[in-house]
Parts: structure tokens; C-alpha cells; sequence
């Protein structure tokens, strides 16, 4: 199911990995091709080769996303650039032509297209190449620019860093405001976040807040055997996002805390597992436990000898194992029926033994 599809047809259902039903895994490559289309093209390859949804960058000038005065807001020993427009102005090479590029490239390596715009003219070019658009947590108070894509008439996705829930409301309410389906993600606006800092807890808030729009988490921790992507799916994630890079051991500010495609095999071998341990949700007996069902359930058994024609009473009948017998929950039926034959002390009582 393409991404698009997927947030349009939430009804309110909780996404586990139950019933074939997945979480929806986007690699945010963002600006990790550092402008470099070989590498970009890699990205897209690897990200499909890992079993990715979708491919996500970012698409940014410097000049329209900072002013020269932005101060950092990660960590300087990980990335020692200390102004935002320094950074960007690194990696905001690639544009239009770049873009429709990748598009057709993920096309080829079959994997959905997606960039974040940060500008009006990016927004308007990328309209024409994807289907859903995916807003930063940085412009989750920026109305007039949500409100210009949302007129697009596409699905929003929204990241809900460093946000109170209020203002996800108030976003949240432009956005449907405008008509448009909406997905939001939980995310922690840090790079790493630190394990303590996750609050993955706020998926269910969001949830909670949100019954009718589809929940997701834009994860920023580090990728330690995929064990937070798990649990947030486990807590009904329905699209995830993270990192990504085709090498984890390069310095700068999306490579340190990114997954790659063995993170992303890790991931989706963990869904196997947790798939097989929550089962399809259906209360019934598995073919498995049939034994046990038969076995460890109790029938009713006579608590003395019973002489044919009887009439059988509360102090002839008691309840053992096996559950071979009458069951249990017959009780009352079997009280005041008489005995057909003599049924012994002990004895597992069968309906054969008990005069109509």
C-alpha cells in the first residue's frame, strides 16, 4: 500500500504487525547524499535493497530555510558546525532537476519518492513527484507555509518535535481544516536522542488525542539493534521514519545517528519475531493447546458411588480433570437428573450414563 493510501484509509485501528499489517518504514536520507548523485542514487538502492517503503530528503536553500545568525541545536561534538546556514549552505546543491532525478531513479529501485520542502518554490516542484507531504517539526507553527501545501490537496504528514500538545492540536487543525488526510509523528527534536529522552509513551498520548488520524514516530535515537524502532511499533506506530546513510561511521549531523540497510534487515526481522509472538489477536483455542483443552479442564466426576435410578444431587457430583466428561458449566443440568446405570465413585460422568 502506497503511503498515500495508507493515511486516507486509517478508520482508527492501532497498526501492529498483526494480520499482515505493518508499519510503513520510511529511510530519511535527507541531505546524506551531500549533493552527490552517485551517491545519491546508492541511497535509493540501499534503501530499497533493505527493505524500505520509501526514500526521504530534504529539499532546501540555505538562504530561504536560515538566517546567517541560526545557532546549532545538536551536538558539537558529533557535528562541530555551529551556525544552521553554514550547514545547509554544505548541502541545499541539489534542486528541480536533481529531484526529478531521484524520483525516476526511485521508480527504477522500486521504492516511493519523498522530500521535505522547506520553501514555497520546493513545495511547488515536488508537488509534482509524490504524493504525500511531510512537514518538520521546525514548521510546525509555520501556518501560512502549511497551509500553502495543504492547498496542494494532498495527505500532510506531521512531525511533533519539541511541541507541546496544544500546538499539535492548533497545527493539526489547520491542516484538517483545509480537508486534507493527516498523519502525525511523534519525534524527540534532538540529534542523537538520548534513550531517556525518547518518551515513546507519547505515541499513545498522540493516539489518545487523535483516534481518528494515523500515529506514527520520527526516530532520532541511536540505532542500537533497532530496539526502539520494535517497541514503537509495538505501541501502534503506523509509519516510521529514521535516518538513514549508506555509512554510519561518517562524521556530520545525519550520519552518526542514522540507520543503513543491515539496521533496516534488523528491523524488519524483528517485525518477523514479533509478528509470530502477537499472533492474528483472535480469542480462540490454537490447534496447539487442543490437548490441554481436553486434559487440563475439569469434568464433573461422581463424589460417591451413584446407584442406577438415582436421582443425583449436589453432594454426588464434583469437579476433576480430564475435562473428557460433562462439563462443568452443565452443573445445574445434571442436578436432579436420575442415574442410568451405577456409576462408581470417581467416575468422569458422560450424558450416556444420565437418563434423559
Amino acid at each position: 500500500m502506497k503511503l498515500n493510501e495508507l493515511i486516507r484509509s486509517y478508520a482508527g485501528t492501532r497498526i501492529l504487525p498483526i494480520n499482515n499489517t505493518r508499519p510503513y518504514l520510511i529511510a530519511e536520507a535527507g541531505v546524506n547524499h551531500e549533493a552527490d548523485m552517485e551517491l545519491a542514487r546508492r541511497l535509493v538502492f540501499e534503501a530499497a535493497e533493505g527493505g524500505a517503503d520509501a526514500i526521504k530528503f530534504q529539499t532546501y536553500k540555505a538562504e530561504t530555510i536560515a538566517s546567517k545568525d541560526s545557532p546549532s541545536y545538536w551536538d558539537l561534538s558529533l557535528e562541530p558546525t555551529t551556525s544552521q546556514y553554514k550547514l545547509f549552505q554544505k548541502y541545499d546543491k541539489f534542486w528541480k532537476e536533481e529531484f526529478e532525478i531521484l524520483a525516476r531513479v526511485c521508480e527504477e529501485a522500486g521504492i516511493e519518492f519523498l522530500s521535505t520542502p522547506f520553501d514555497v518554490e520546493s513545495a511547488t516542484f515536488l508537488n509534482d513527484l509524490m504524493d504525500v507531504f511531510k512537514i518538520s517539526s521546525s514548521d510546525l507553527n509555520n501556518r501560512p507555509f502549511i497551509e500553502f501545501m495543504c492547498d496542494f490537496g494532498k495527505p500532510v504528514i506531521l512531525s511533533t518535535g519539541a511541541s507541546w500538545l496544544d500546538e499539535v492540536k492548533e497545527s493539526a487543525g489547520w491542516i484538517q481544516a483545509k480537508g486534507n488526510d493527516l498523519a502525525l509523528l511523534h519525534c524527540i527534536l534532538n540529534y542523537p536522542t538520548a534513550d531517556e529522552n525518547a518518551n515513546l509513551a507519547m505515541i499513545a498520548t498522540l493516539q489518545a488525542a487523535f483516534p481518528d488520524v494515523l500515529i506514527g514516530y520520527s526516530d532520532h535515537t541511536l540505532p542500537r539493534n533497532m530496539k526502539t524502532l520494535e517497541i514503537a511499533t509495538l505501541l501502534g506506530a503506523g509509519i516510521i521514519e529514521k535516518h538513514f546513510t549508506h555509512d554510519k561511521t561518517l562524521p556530520g549531523n545525519d550520519h552518526y545517528h542514522a540507520m543503513d540497510k543491515k539496521d533496516i534487515r534488523v528491523f524488519w526481522d524483528k517485525m518477523i519475531k514479533l509478528s509470530e509472538l502477537l499472533g492474528d489477536g483472535i480469542r480462540k483455542p490454537i490447534e496447539s493447546e487442543e490437548m490441554s483443552r481436553t486434559n487440563a479442564r475439569r469434568s464433573l466426576v461422581s463424589a460417591r458411588m451413584i446407584p442406577a435410578g438415582k436421582t443425583i444431587d449436589t453432594g454426588d457430583i464434583t469437579w476433576k480433570r480430564p475435562g473428557q466428561g460433562i462439563d462443568p458449566r452443565d452443573f445445574s443440568k445434571l442436578v436432579g437428573k436420575t442415574a442410568k446405570i451405577d456409576i462408581d465413585e470417581d467416575t468422569v460422568i458422560h450424558w450416556t450414563m444420565i437418563n434423559a
